[in-house]
């Protein structure tokens, strides 16, 4: 089994919160906000968008009682990363040490992925990635398997894709692709091994 890693909460923590808390005074506004302007709908929206600083004017507009805070989610994005999930980077690259090939599919706006990958070296040791914002597509999207199966030039049922979200693996599974769901409490590594995917 050849490994597919999701990026935002296998390999990097992602949490608006990790912005959020240092410019909100009031909990229950901030999650009035994320339910609201900031919504995972706006995120995915983001994550496809040609230009994310003209989706989030957009944003503000439709929303201009958090118009600040919108704009805030552009210029301090990086602080929404709450750095490496370390023992899941491990795992990659013990997968690479073993000449095992490793890609990636995830959601990212092409903006806020240059951002991750100018910091987090490891980003780069992937034989495709496959970038939502890259590729105008986002999971659970079907179209946006499709376009890693291609690139990979291997059967899905060769592929063991990992993800935090219970949707995307869903979809990876009616593509063909074995999945894991990715979440607290789950020992990554133990079921690589259960699955064939580790050296």
């Amino acid at each position: 089994m050849i490994v597919v890693f999701d990026i935002g909460n296998v390999l990097l923590r992602w949490n608006p919160r990790n912005l959020f808390r240092k410019t909100f005074d009031d909990e229950a506004r901030m999650e009035h906000f994320l339910a609201t302007a900031l919504s995972m709908d706006f995120v995915a929206h983001t994550d496809i968008a040609p230009d994310f600083g003209e989706a989030v004017e957009a944003r503000a507009k439709a929303f201009p009682e958090f118009a600040d805070e919108l704009r805030l989610f552009r210029e301090r994005w990086i602080e929404t990363i709450g750095g490496p999930i370390e023992e899941n980077v491990a795992l990659l690259r013990h997968l690479k040490a073993a000449g095992r090939p490793v890609h990636a599919l995830s959601n990212f706006a092409a903006e806020t992925f240059a951002l991750v990958e100018a910091q987090y070296d490891f980003l780069s040791e992937f034989g495709t990635r496959v970038i939502s914002g890259h590729v105008g597509v986002v999971k659970p999207d079907l179209r946006i398997y499709e376009i890693l199966f291609q690139r990979v030039g291997r059967p899905a049922s060769d592929l063991l894709f990992i993800d935090d979200s219970i949707a995307n693996v869903r979809a990876s599974e009616a593509a063909g692709m074995p999945a894991i769901h990715f979440r607290p409490g789950v020992d990554l590594e133990r079921e690589l091994a259960t699955r064939g995917a580790l050296p």
